[in-house]
């Protein structure tokens, strides 16, 4: 009934132009009902010319479905042929909503970076007091800051010196440019590692299983020299040797410096550097609830004290008896 009502509508039969439009659809009703003939029916006519807007619209229609569909099929085939491995999820302290970064393991963290990452990486963004009140007090970041020496200058003769370094000093780069990092890495640059647990997909699911993933190439996987394999690794060759093994750092508290323990906190210290907001952005948030929830409840209270009366209240009319 639906689709006759529709081409009823569509074929302009309900114009009053003339008494022969009633009379084709009456036709048409009688050979729907006794199939009296084919005459009829070809007298009532559904189609009609389209407009060249309309040509237009359904042609745009039809590209940018195509082309959608085609950059859909083309990502699921993309992402199906990739051969690195997603990183599982793991429990993190602070993956809660409640929950606030671990500053211990952050300070630990810290420590595995000076000791073993430092090497190859940088942290040109994260200064040495930004440690303060996080993982070190005043009196420790200046220490940490004095151990390296900074170009400075020029003093009053015109001449460049080294000084220790200060608090508003960050950290030191362990290659004077980029050239001379690839020169030292067999053409790879190791990235800098002050926002990477935001830069790369999985944060710092994926930087601990980076880190504790390497294996045996399978067979056929061909690496050059200087690579190695793992699976979590976009390709899975990667130049960057394994650098976390048992004891591979010590820790001023007497953690045991498992490989494990060793990637667990340099991946929070990683977390903490690319988000150094993360515990106020989460008090914030707290804060923030609790006052909309009370200021909600209050302005509940005020609606049904001052309004309940006027939405409820009757109005009636009482003529005058004569």
């Amino acid at each position: 009934m639906a689709a006759f009502v529709g081409r009823i509508c569509g074929s302009g039969l309900l114009s009053p132009k003339s008494g022969a439009t009633l009379q084709k659809v009456g036709k048409y009703a009688m050979s729907l009902r006794g199939f009296v003939g084919q005459k009829s029916v070809q007298n009532f006519s559904t189609t009609r010319a389209w407009t060249k807007n309309q040509k237009v619209a359904t042609a745009a229609g039809v590209l940018v479905g195509g082309a959608g569909a085609l950059l859909y099929a083309l990502e699921q085939s993309v992402a199906a042929s990739g051969t690195e491995v997603h990183p599982p999820a793991l429990p993190w302290n602070h993956k809660g909503v409640l929950d606030s970064l671990d500053h211990a393991s952050v300070r630990r963290g810290y420590e595995v970076y000076k000791q073993v990452c430092a090497a190859c990486h940088s942290m040109r963004f994260i200064a040495y007091r930004n440690l303060v009140g996080v993982s070190h007090t005043e009196a420790e970041a200046k220490a940490e800051a004095e151990e390296i020496q900074v170009r400075d200058g020029p003093d009053e003769a015109g001449n460049y010196f080294m000084r220790p370094g200060k608090l508003s000093d960050y950290f030191p780069s362990p290659y004077p440019n980029e050239e001379a990092a690839r020169a030292a890495n067999n053409g790879a640059y190791p990235p800098d590692l002050s926002y990477i647990a935001l830069a790369r997909h999985g944060g710092e699911d994926y930087l601990f299983a980076l880190l504790t993933g390497y294996c045996d190439a399978p067979a056929g996987v061909v690496l050059r020299e200087g690579q190695y394999y793992n699976p979590y690794f976009p390709g899975g060759a990667i130049s960057m040797a394994q650098a976390l093994y048992n004891e591979a750092a010590e820790y001023s508290d007497g953690t045991p410096p498992t490989a494990s323990q060793l990637a667990k906190d340099v991946s929070t210290f990683l977390v903490w550097a690319a988000e150094p907001y993360h515990d106020e952005r989460k008090r914030m948030g707290i804060k923030s609830v609790g006052i909309i929830m009370i200021l909600g409840a209050l302005s509940y209270y005020i609606k049904r004290h001052k309004w309940a009366a006027l939405k409820t209240r009757k109005i009636s009319f009482h003529p005058k008896s004569k």
